[in-house]
């Protein structure tokens, strides 16, 4: 298998230009536009233009919500180009939980569905419903899985 360097930046509303709405199931620009969130993309070192993956963020004094998560189209599925691309976005978030003081706490609504997929893959916690969080350890985890130290 081989690894790419990657590098995630904050998307602004200037920037929605960068997203072909070709490539995402979800509306980004909508995304950047809310007030309360921060968007912010993956991408391979040293090529900045193709984005990766896009992950939308608030801070709720206490953890970070992901309200939404993506990789791109030519990223899904059985032709995929790159793996790893969610867990390392969800890595990001913790480690930026961890700068605001949150601890890693990092919460999200599953699809029900996928609900056992993130237990496995990204060492949530099932809370309630829908709801799933990932907390300090497991936040810990999944930093040393995708950055370097």
């Amino acid at each position: 298998m081989i690894f790419f360097d990657t590098d995630i930046f904050r998307l602004f509303a200037k920037d929605s230009k960068q997203i072909n709405r070709a490539h995402w199931q979800f509306n980004w620009q909508e995304q950047i536009k809310f007030i309360d969130r921060e968007v912010y993309k993956i991408v391979i070192r040293n090529n900045p233009k193709i984005i990766q993956g896009l992950i939308s963020l608030s801070f709720q004094g206490d953890h970070i919500y992901m309200h939404l998560i993506e990789s791109a189209k030519f990223n899904k599925g059985k032709t995929k180009i790159y793996t790893g691309i969610p867990g390392n976005l969800v890595a990001f978030a913790c480690k930026l939980s961890f700068e605001k003081g949150y601890d890693g706490y990092l919460a999200f609504d599953a699809k029900t569905v996928l609900v056992k997929h993130y237990q496995e893959t990204l060492f949530a916690t099932h809370f309630r419903g829908t709801k799933m969080m990932i907390e300090t350890p497991a936040a810990n985890k999944l930093i040393n899985q995708y950055f370097k130290k």
